[in-house]
Order: structure tokens, then sequence, then C-alpha cells
């Protein structure tokens, strides 16, 4: 991962807080993070949407770790297990996020603010880091998706401006209250901003997760991914899963791995196990009553 674009290229601002160490560190500039984590999450049903768990660890926990590198933590939301970390409330709860942002703001000690969303799977310390590089002295740094849009939820701002802005802002919109406060824009590498607002959008998280595991452990087993046929090993899995048992689902993969890696699975491997799980409790009527 990088720190996105670099002082003199596109995205870029120079004259950043001060000049960091390598990719991942933080600058010298001390911040605080504010991360707002409440919300109803109406179009995933009411979920709790910062505590569902995307690659072994929730959403909320991935982006408290990005900004790890802050002096204090605040996470407008309900309490949960987070160890370190500061809670607050907007008033009231629900409020929205101009609300929440003051409820943090608070607390927040250090001349610099990080406001993050709660759900961002994929943000690192690496694009914090990035932000608070491209930020001029006065002014904030917002990321920007890679169809132009700022991510309100996902930049570094002074924070003596910041409470300046927010007294004097009548507003309910992060827009109307951040733009003018904005002398960065940056859009990293790793769609650090993409977030989780619907079923379709943790199915993709869900996936990326997937792709990044299975190049991982492609190269760990020294296998070449372009042989691997993904998404028909994920159908089988599931098919066995669905009609047999869910341990089996597993276990037959391993089967199959061993099998062709000693030669011994038929070209067709996958589709006769597919088949075989499919048709399940006719093939297994003279097994399971074997004595």
């Amino acid at each position: 991962m990088t720190d996105g674009p670099q002082p003199g290229e596109p995205g870029a601002t120079p004259g950043g807080p001060e000049r960091g160490g390598p990719a991942g560190s933080f600058p010298a500039a001390t911040f605080d993070a504010v991360v707002l984590a409440g919300g109803e999450a109406r179009r995933l049903g009411g979920r709790d949407k910062p505590g569902i768990t995307v690659g072994g660890r929730s959403l909320v926990e991935n982006v408290v770790a990005a900004a790890s590198g802050a002096r204090r933590t605040i996470v407008v939301g309900p309490e949960r297990s987070l160890p370190g970390v500061r809670f607050a409330r907007e008033d009231p709860p629900g409020g929205g996020p101009v609300p929440a942002l003051a409820a943090g703001l608070a607390h927040v000690t250090a001349p610099w603010v990080a406001l993050l969303a709660g759900d961002l799977p994929f943000l690192t310390r690496a694009h914090v880091a990035a932000l608070l590089e491209a930020a001029p002295p006065g002014a904030g740094a917002v990321m920007v998706d890679d169809g132009g849009r700022e991510q309100w939820l996902a930049g570094v701002w002074p924070a003596a401006e910041l409470r300046g802005a927010l007294a004097a802002y009548a507003g309910r919109s992060l827009r109307g209250l951040l733009a003018p406060l904005v002398g960065a824009r940056l859009t990293p590498p790793g769609r650090p901003w993409f977030d989780c607002d619907t079923i379709n959008d943790l199915e993709e998280a869900h996936m990326h997760v997937l792709n990044e595991w299975t190049a991982l452990a492609c190269k760990e087993l020294g296998i070449d991914p372009a042989v691997v046929d993904r998404d028909q090993i994920l159908d089988l899995t599931k098919e066995v899963a669905h009609g047999v048992a869910r341990p089996a689902a597993p276990l037959t993969a391993y089967l199959l791995g061993l099998a062709q890696g000693a030669g011994t699975a038929p070209e067709d491997a996958v589709a006769k196990l597919t088949t075989l799980a499919k048709n399940w409790p006719a093939a297994a009527t003279g097994t399971l009553t074997d004595g």
C-alpha cells in the first residue's frame, strides 16, 4: 500500500502538517480521531452496521485500527468492546452527522482531527497518514472516490478551524460545513472510501476479502491463481454444505486438493462432486445403512 499521490502529483497539495516517515507511518502532527458509528442503518434492515464483521473483524474495529496513530480516538455511537477508545453520543441520538461530529469534537485535544465513518472495511493506517501528509496548514484534506465525489467521512481537519466553522454553521450537511475548509483532495489506491450501506456493499466487501485471501493462499502454496476456478469451487462447497453437511464442505475441498495433487482426480472432478452433492439423499441410501 502506498501513501497516495506525492507532492507535485495530481490529487496532492504540498506543505502538509509535517513530512512523516515511511509509508504507513504518521506525520509529526498530532491528531485525534473521531469515528461516527451511530445511525440506524435502514438499508441494512436496522442491523448494527459498525459491528458487522468483514475479514475477521468488525467494520468499526478496522477504522479504529486505521486510526491507531491517534493520540485519542472518540467513537460517536453506542458503547462496545473497543479497548482504549472513548465514547460519545450526539444529542439527540440519531440526529445526524453534524451533531455527531460536534459530540466527538468536544473530546478532541489534538491540533488535527481525522473524521472517519465507522463502516470503512478497506481503510488502513497508510490512508490516514496520506491525508495528514496532504493537508496544508490551516486547511483540511478529504478523500475523493474514483468517481470524483468527496467523501466527507474520510478526511483530516485542523481542529481550531473546524470548531470555528461548526460554531458558525446552522445547517445539517457535512458538505456545507467542511467544503470551505478543504485544502487538498486525495484519491488513494485501495478504495479506502468504500463504505457498507447496503447488502450489496457488504457482499462486495466480502468478495474483496475473498480475492485477497485467494491470492495470498495461492502464493503461499506455490499455485498459479490463473489455474484456480474459484467460483466453481465455491459453488461446489455451497452445494455440499447445503445438501450434505456444513463440515463436509471444507473436507470436500481438501479431498479434492489431495486428489489433484496426487494426479488421481478426473478432469471433471468438481462437476462430479457437485452432482454427487445434489443427489446426496439417493447416493447415501446404501452407505448410511451399512452395518
